[in-house]
């Protein structure tokens, strides 16, 4: 019976979410299967993968072939190379306790790698999210700017119409004050006609 490593694809429409299994290959992608070995979910980034390194190796020494995608999930988690040194191991290239070590030396510097990923994923989150908000400032400075702008000269056409409006008052006013004027000594001369009479 043939053995493929593959994917099974589960989750919902548009937000996939895949089981890595070990099935027989003549069974349909969503059938029966073997064994479930991990899960791997691509929707998030870095994308989250969990694997059974032991049962993967277990499937892979008994003959089972994964498909390209499952090949580079397997070299990712570190299942290729596991198989690789157990191969030593069995020729006597290496004692277990070299490739054991070997094995944990590579795990390290991927993890390394992966966690310099996380963090510059993340500082140029941040990087593009401070970008946004400089930007979304400047631009409402620039609406304030305007706003100001705006109010300025309508505030001088108001103190502009003010000073007419006080002047117009000033120019009634005056009139009135010069009519009364012209009043008091034409009331004085009156007044100094009634005395000569």
């Amino acid at each position: 019976m043939p053995v493929k490593i593959r994917l099974q694809r589960h989750g919902k429409k548009g937000k996939p979410y895949f089981w890595i299994i070990a099935a027989d290959s003549r069974s349909k992608r969503d059938g029966k299967f073997l064994e479930k070995i991990g899960h791997y979910n691509p929707t998030t980034n870095p994308a989250q993968i969990e694997l059974d390194v032991d049962s993967a190796v277990k499937w892979l020494q008994n003959g089972a072939q994964p498909t390209d995608t499952a090949r580079a999930i397997l070299s990712y988690k570190g299942a290729l190379m596991k198989n690789h040194l157990a191969g030593g191991v069995r020729k006597g290239a290496l004692t277990e306790e070299q490739a054991e070590a070997k094995f944990n030396e590579w795990l390290e510097s991927k993890k390394g790698a992966i966690d310099h990923k996380k963090a510059s994923l993340t500082e140029a989150k941040e990087k593009a999210k401070a970008e946004k908000l400089a930007a979304e400032k400047a631009v409402s400075d620039k609406r304030a700017a305007d706003a100001a702008a705006a109010a300025a000269p309508a505030e001088e056409e108001a103190t502009e119409e003010e000073v007419a409006a006080t002047a117009e008052t000033a120019n009634e006013e005056a009139p009135a004050t010069e009519a009364q004027t012209e009043e008091a000594p034409a009331a004085e001369e009156a007044k100094e006609d009634e005395k000569e009479a």
